[in-house]
């Protein structure tokens, strides 16, 4: 089951998102980065802002948070960022990111694209776009946390041309 995250589900979330940045980025981001990251961009207050500034859905099983996504409003351009889909490495290949992306899709049909940004070592990541028809755009370098990466942007167009 998919729902609205809600202001109790803030502990399971941070969970999640520490257990899945670790299981992901491990041997491509370092650990302290990680850390770093996670500690500033899923704190308390951070939580607070993506709720209220945000969609957050969290995906259940069993009455369990198990993972969720983060969806910004659409912009003066027409543009939704996917800035996080995150799911327990134990509840990955069942579905449950697929039901994420597409509850998040169903409520931005006045956007014309959905961008998501990747790091581009994450196959997993980068395979589950692919398979859900999202286009790589572009690969760019970048510093995150002062740590150099490589960036893949990713698109999928919600607003599909009409022949005339």
């Amino acid at each position: 089951m998919i729902r609205a995250m809600k202001q109790d589900d803030i502990a399971a979330v941070q969970q999640i998102a520490k257990l899945s940045w670790h299981d992901t980025y491990e041997g491509i981001i370092p650990i302290e980065v990680q850390v770093l990251f996670i500690e500033r961009t899923y704190s308390k207050a951070m939580m607070m802002k993506r709720l209220e500034k945000t969609s957050m859905y969290v995906a259940i099983h069993n009455d369990e948070i198990v993972g969720f996504a983060n969806f910004t409003r659409i912009d003066n351009d027409g543009d939704v960022e996917l800035t996080a889909i995150y799911l327990l490495p134990s509840h990955q290949h069942l579905g449950y990111g697929k039901q994420l992306l597409t509850e998040g899709l169903n409520n931005i049909q006045d956007a014309q694209q959905l961008l998501v940004y990747v790091e581009s070592d994450n196959q997993k990541g980068r395979a589950f776009y692919e398979r859900n028809n999202f286009i790589c755009m572009e690969e760019f370098d970048e510093f995150f946390e002062g740590h150099p990466l490589s960036t893949s942007k990713y698109v999928y167009n919600l607003k599909t041309p009409v022949n005339t």
